[in-house]
């Protein structure tokens, strides 16, 4: 387990070369992600420098290019599933968790797994992971219908209730919308139903 030193993170900075990667909208999206960890962070006893950290750069890979993807796939030999290889909206999280080992050089192992499982989120799931998928879902920005019910039970000490009223949210959508699941999706949301029986 690799110690984050945040003494030696400059989030200006952070924000200052994310400005330079994101679209204005998606760097407000992932601040606004940023602060709700820290919330979330004061709520479940965390690090509130790491959740930060992780909610900030959680969506760094966003708006990568087809090369730019090619290019870490190949030179770090990630392993993208059916479901992801071409598919930026689930592959930016797998590419992100190496993208800020090399932009930001973040190795801490609980920032860079949040930021892979961000957008399935898996079986057991770490206290960050489930911090960050929540943050991500719930921030002030974020206007769908049930948000406010997703942040009464974040912000209420429920959240493995969350996740799995997430996950199930995000299930029907996707078979609504005759959309392939991702097993990770639904391992997650199973592991999580059988924790809290």
């Amino acid at each position: 387990m690799n110690n984050l030193n945040i003494e030696n993170i400059d989030t200006k900075q952070i924000i200052e070369k994310l400005n330079t990667m994101l679209k204005p909208k998606r760097l407000e999206h992932s601040i606004n992600v940023a602060k709700c960890a820290i919330k979330l962070s004061e709520i479940y006893g965390y690090d509130k420098e790491k959740a930060y950290l992780a909610g900030l750069v959680h969506d760094c890979a966003k708006y990568f290019t087809k090369e730019q993807i090619d290019s870490y796939v190949e030179k770090y030999n990630i392993e993208l599933d059916p479901l992801e290889v071409d598919n930026i909206a689930l592959s930016h999280s797998i590419i992100g968790s190496f993208a800020i080992q090399e932009v930001f050089n973040i190795q801490d192992m609980d920032i860079i797994n949040a930021v892979r499982y961000h957008t399935t989120g898996r079986e057991n799931m770490s206290i960050l992971e489930k911090i960050i998928f929540m943050a991500d879902m719930i921030e002030e920005g974020r206007n769908f219908p049930g948000v406010d019910y997703l942040r009464e039970l974040s912000f209420n000490k429920q959240l493995d209730k969350a996740l799995i009223t997430s996950f199930n949210n995000t299930i029907k959508f996707v078979i609504d919308n005759d959309q392939l699941i991702h097993p990770r999706s639904v391992k997650a949301r199973n592991y999580l139903m059988q924790e809290n029986i």
